[in-house]
C-alpha cells in the first residue's frame, strides 16, 4: 500500500495518473496536485474510479507544499510541473522527510541553463535525511540513460561514444505548436548546441551541426546536434566515455517559424513593458501557442528515440543500437495524450514504482543510470513502451 503525491496537470501528469490508477496493487492512494485544480478534477473524472484525489498547490511556494505533503503523507512525490519548481519542491521534500522524482533538471527563470548542479547540491542533505532524490526520469533524459546502463552492463566492456538520438515523425496538423510546455520547449531548442569529446565540453551555434539519419520504420529525417541535460550525467557516471552527443529531428517549417519567433524577440526571456505591465514575451508566446495536451487527437505517426553506442567486447570493437518506437495515436487510444507526453509520463511511472518496490531505493540524490537497469527495463515492456536492439550495425555516426 503506496500513497504518491504526483504534482503537475500537463499532458506527462495525464500520463503517470492515468497508468498509476491502472496499477493499485502499487498505487494505492494517488493524489493529483498543481496550481489549477479544475485540471486535475477533469484528469481525475476521466480516468474515473474515484482513483485519483485531487488538491490545489503553488509549487513555487514551499509552505504550501509542505501543509500538502503533511496532510495526504505521500511515501514519494513525483514532480512533473515546471523545471522552474525542482528545487522549492525539493525544499519541500527535505523539510517533511519524503522522496522524491523528477523528469528535468532545474532551469532557473531568468537563464535557459540545463545543469544538474543545484540538485546534485542536494546529495548531503538528502542523505542525512535518510531519503532517495530520483531525477530525470521521463524518456530523455531517463529511459535513454537507462539504455545507456543497460548496455554498459550487458553488452559492453567499454561504451567509448554515445550518440542519443530523437525523432518525432508525427504530424499534428497545426502551422506551429510545440509538444510540451511551449515555454520549456523553445528555450531548450534554441540554446547553443554543445557536446562531450575527449575530456572537454565543445560548444557549437544553434542547429550548426546537422545530417540525416534512419530511424527505424520511419526513415531518414535530418537531425541535428543539441545540448541535452542528461550528457552532464552520463560522461560523469560512464567515465569511459570519450564523446557523448544528443541529436533531435526538426522539420522544415518548424525551424522557420522558430527563427522568426527569435527574430521578433517572442523567445525572449527578459521582462519588456506594454501599457504599463511588465510581460515575458516567452510567456506571452505560450498563451497564445497551441496547449501541447489538446494536440493528440489529431496527431498521427510516430516517435523513435534511442541509444546509438560503440565501445569494446571481449576485446573487440562493437557496435549496438537500442531504441523505442511510441505511436501517437495509440497513446492517444489509451490515455487521451500524444506520444511526447506518454514517453515522458510511463517512465515517470515506472521510476516511481522502481522506489516503492524497494528497487531503487537508496538514501541521497541520483540520476537514473546509478540504479540497476534490468528491472525497469523490463517494466518498460510490459507498461507500453517495448524497446528494440540492434548489434554490430552502421551507426551513421
Amino acid at each position: 500500500m503506496s500513497r504518491v503525491l504526483v504534482i503537475g496537470a500537463g499532458g506527462v501528469g495525464t500520463v503517470v495518473v492515468h497508468k498509476m490508477a491502472g496499477l493499485p496493487e502499487v498505487f494505492s492512494d494517488i493524489m493529483l496536485a498543481s496550481r489549477t485544480k479544475s485540471k486535475c478534477d477533469a484528469i481525475a473524472r476521466k480516468i474515473g474510479g474515484d482513483r485519483i484525489k485531487t488538491a490545489k498547490v503553488d509549487a513555487d511556494n514551499v509552505p504550501q507544499l509542505v501543509a500538502l505533503i503533511r496532510t495526504f503523507k505521500p511515501d514519494l512525490v513525483v514532480n512533473v510541473a515546471l523545471p522552474y519548481q525542482d528545487l522549492t519542491i525539493m525544499d519541500a521534500c527535505l523539510e517533511t522527510e519524503t522522496s522524491y522524482l523528477d523528469t528535468a533538471n532545474y532551469e532557473p527563470r531568468d537563464e535557459a541553463k540545463f545543469e544538474y548542479k543545484w540538485q546534485w547540491a542536494y546529495q548531503e542533505r538528502f542523505r542525512e535525511a535518510g531519503i532517495t532524490a530520483i531525477l530525470g526520469c521521463g524518456f530523455d533524459p531517463g529511459v535513454t540513460s537507462v539504455f545507456t546502463a543497460h548496455a554498459a552492463k550487458h553488452h559492453f566492456d567499454e561504451i567509448h561514444t554515445l550518440d542519443i538520438v530523437d525523432c518525432n515523425a508525427g504530424d499534428h496538423g497545426k502551422a506551429f505548436a510545440t509538444n510540451f510546455n511551449p515555454e520549456i520547449n523553445i528555450r531548450e531548442v534554441t540554446q547553443k548546441g554543445k557536446y562531450f569529446e575527449n575530456g572537454k565540453w565543445v560548444e557549437t551555434q544553434p542547429h550548426e551541426i546537422h545530417k540525416p539519419l534512419h530511424y527505424p520504420e520511419i526513415g531518414p529525417k535530418e537531425s541535428y546536434l543539441i545540448y541535452h541535460e542528461e550528457l552532464e550525467s552520463l560522461v560523469k557516471n560512464f567515465p569511459t566515455l570519450k564523446r557523448a552527443r544528443f541529436w533531435m529531428t526538426f522539420g522544415q517549417e518548424y525551424l522557420t517559424h522558430l527563427r522568426v519567433i527569435q527574430n521578433i524577440g517572442m523567445a525572449g526571456i527578459e521582462p519588456v513593458m506594454y501599457e504599463g505591465h511588465e510581460i515575458i514575451p516567452i510567456q506571452f508566446l505560450k498563451a497564445v501557442l497551441p496547449n501541447p495536451g489538446d494536440l493528440g487527437e489529431n496527431y498521427k505517426g510516430w516517435t523513435s528515440i534511442g541509444c546509438r553506442i560503440r565501445g569494446i567486447r571481449d576485446g573487440k570493437e562493437k557496435t549496438y543500437y537500442i531504441y523505442n518506437n511510441c505511436s501517437h495515436e495509440a497513446a492517444y487510444a489509451e490515455t487521451g495524450t500524444q506520444a511526447v507526453s506518454y514517453t515522458t509520463g510511463v517512465p515517470a511511472m515506472i521510476g516511481a514504482m522502481m522506489y516503492l518496490q524497494g528497487l531503487w531505493k537508496k538514501p541521497g540524490v541520483f540520476n537514473v543510470e546509478e540504479f540497476d537497469p534490468d528491472p525497469f527495463m523490463d517494466a518498460l515492456n510490459q507498461h507500453g513502451l517495448p524497446w528494440h536492439e540492434q548489434h554490430n550495425v552502421d551507426l551513421e555516426l
